[in-house]
């Protein structure tokens, strides 16, 4: 059974975080918050990303959904942590890659969701 896998911020570091998830059997992302970018332009930095190279998989936009070989991925657009509804997509963990939840305190908004 795969451990479900929010992320929180899509840049690179939250990118490089979902390209490892990928790679494994064992974790599934499941969600998505990054409220700067759409979901076009996050299907466009995977597919040409000038530093990690193209992402191998398919990947595609579906019913407000990202869809990635052949999995669907919630997104969503919550700048406050404790309004994300990780509960809604099953995320069991959260990778929070915004830089900006950098203490216990500020990251445990995301059990809220």
């Amino acid at each position: 059974m795969a451990v479900k896998i929010g992320i929180n911020g899509f840049g690179r570091i939250g990118r490089l975080v979902f390209r490892a998830c990928t790679e494994r059997d064992d974790v599934e992302v499941v969600g998505i918050n990054d409220p700067f970018i759409d979901l076009d332009y996050m299907v466009y930095m995977l597919r040409y990303d000038s530093v990690h190279g193209q992402f191998k998989g398919d990947i595609s936009v579906k019913d407000g959904k990202f869809i990635v070989n052949g999995k669907a991925i919630s997104k969503y657009e919550v700048k406050d942590p404790a309004e994300i509804p990780w509960s809604e997509c099953g995320a069991e963990y959260i990778a929070d890659a915004t830089g900006v939840f950098t203490t216990g305190e500020k990251a445990s908004a995301h059990f809220k969701g």
